[in-house]
């Protein structure tokens, strides 16, 4: 109530297992008081999850009652292809607005951002480009730039936006030492599956105990883990969850020997 006094008109609701009844009761909450109750479909490939698995949910968040979907791709691992495919089939079965999330991590993420719009997405996440890419979303004035001239001509003016992606350039200098390892693409999160915002935590948790070195063996343990623990995606809270037990498992030489309380539930 209180954030929507304060200005906020769209609420992206999700849930770490994908379940329409934990998102519910948040959602009732936002379309009660006039806001846009955004449902979300948290993206993430497995033996478990196929095209079926999120067409299925699609319709039990329209039953549920959204306002629009976002297809949320925290770890950056929608491929281009199949985010065309995705977004095709959704649009074609519902009458819904649909929205497309995606972290670059990977390096995917322009284009898989590109095919959705081809597909018909409504609306896509990117970040200035002072502030994007690595950990981030794709840069905004690169996609501007990209759909100028096309049906999709997004009509932004790259001046502009040069003007704000100048002035957030000297805001990042101020928070440097905050900055992640990561400078160009890591394709080990296409295995991982790690979120952009778990890689710089677990880099951080790591550098703490003193195991900064342990970085790949822990990305190498995190989808074992995941997959002990029946492919959960992950996303908060479930992707601090798997990643601190791949820590543990790593530092202490013997798989779950220590099981955090989280894992064990």
């Amino acid at each position: 109530e209180r954030a929507v006094k304060n200005g906020m008109d769209v609420f992206r609701v999700f849930d770490a297992m994908n379940d329409p009844r934990n998102m519910k009761a948040a959602l009732q909450a936002v379309r009660s008081h006039g806001a846009h109750a955004q449902g979300t479909l948290s993206y993430t490939t497995s033996p478990a999850h196929t095209l079926q698995t999120w067409l299925d949910l699609t319709e039990q968040l329209l039953e549920t009652g959204v306002d629009s979907i976002a297809i949320k791709d925290m770890s950056g691992i929608l491929t281009p292809m199949a985010a065309f495919e995705l977004v095709s089939e959704i649009k074609k079965r519902y009458d819904v607005r649909l929205h497309l999330h995606c972290h670059a991590t990977t390096g995917m993420a322009e284009m898989a951002l590109l095919k959705a719009i081809e597909a018909g997405v409504d609306g896509v996440d990117t970040a200035i480009s002072s502030m994007s890419a690595t950990y981030g979303h794709p840069a905004t004035e690169a996609l501007v730039a990209t759909l100028a001239g096309t049906e999709h001509d997004t009509g932004l003016d790259i001046l502009k936006l040069e003007n704000i992606a100048a002035y957030f350039r000297e805001v990042r200098k101020k928070y440097h030492a905050f900055e992640g390892q990561l400078k160009g693409y890591d394709s080990r999160i296409l295995v991982a599956q790690v979120p952009g915002g778990m890689l710089t935590n677990l880099e951080s948790q790591l550098k703490q105990q003193n195991a900064a070195d342990k970085l790949d063996q822990v990305l190498a343990e995190i989808p074992r883990v995941r997959e002990d623990l029946g492919f959960i995606p992950l996303v908060t809270p479930t992707s601090q969850i798997v990643g601190t037990q791949a820590v543990l498992n790593v530092l202490t030489g013997e798989r779950y020997k220590t099981i955090a309380k989280e894992t064990a539930g």
